[in-house]
């Protein structure tokens, strides 16, 4: 499956491997426009919309191996054969499920707050039922939509994030199968050792990744390395982008050349 896509080309002219930005549940293409904008410098960035997100097509299917493989058939589309791909939460899981699918395309990954590995809390209940509320209430501005959500978010940028996606009345992520393949996301099967530089950041306020995953993480991913980025919780990038940006350029370097 071909997903919605921006592509924005180097300012400067050079030969950087491209990087695709992955973004989380509930989100799109614009939400690590943070990065986005530094990094568009110096890499051409290919930004998507993951399935049942944003202007992507919807399906009924919703795991890892699908997630990825939608990327490598958008990175065919956009003719490009090896990139370096910055993905946070759910996303960076799609980004390691690639690593299984086609590891010979990606040449770095940066994951942002996030292990491979399946988790058990549900972590999303209240979010579940605002979204249902405010379709069900019919509400159709986004100030509406944020008294009916306030019952039930307390955090108010949370509830921003949400509406970022809320048009006309209508929500751009596929709410009904986001909830019937919950498990899915959260969940995780391993994949076969990706021999290959890999970088986590995590949080330092985040549950998501934490010391008892190590083992299972360096299974996996034997070459990664690790940043914690202390103050911050799991958007990290959204709260600390300086401290994120600084970690991932030097983690790429000038050795990242394609």
């Amino acid at each position: 499956m071909k997903l919605n896509a921006r592509l924005q080309t180097a300012q400067q002219s050079n030969n950087n491997y491209p990087i695709v930005l992955i973004h989380g549940l509930f989100g799109s293409l614009d939400n690590l426009g943070i990065l986005a904008r530094d990094l568009s410098q110096t890499y051409t960035l290919l930004q998507v919309d993951l399935r049942n997100h944003g202007l992507s097509p919807r399906s009924d299917e919703m795991n890892y191996p699908a997630m990825a493989a939608d990327i490598l058939d958008t990175l065919d589309a956009a003719g490009m054969d090896k990139v370096i791909i910055i993905g946070h939460s759910m996303g960076g899981k799609v980004a390691m499920a690639l690593t299984a699918l086609a590891p010979e395309r990606v040449e770095k990954l940066v994951i942002i707050d996030i292990a491979p590995v399946a988790y058990s809390e549900h972590r999303h209940r209240e979010i579940f039922t605002a979204l249902h509320a405010v379709t069900e209430a019919g509400a159709t501005t986004r100030p509406q939509a944020t008294e009916i959500m306030k019952r039930y978010i307390s955090e108010a940028e949370v509830i921003q994030f949400l509406l970022k996606s809320f048009h006309q009345g209508e929500w751009r992520f596929n709410v009904p199968v986001l909830e019937a393949r919950y498990e899915n996301i959260i969940g995780w099967q391993p994949v076969p050792a990706w021999p290959h530089p890999i970088l986590f950041i995590r949080g330092g306020n985040s549950p998501y990744i934490e010391e008892r995953y190590r083992d299972e993480l360096l299974k996996q991913f034997p070459q990664s390395q690790a940043y914690v980025v202390s103050g911050a919780g799991h958007w990290v990038h959204a709260e600390k982008p300086d401290a994120v940006l600084r970690v991932i350029h030097r983690f790429l370097g000038a050795a990242t050349q394609g």
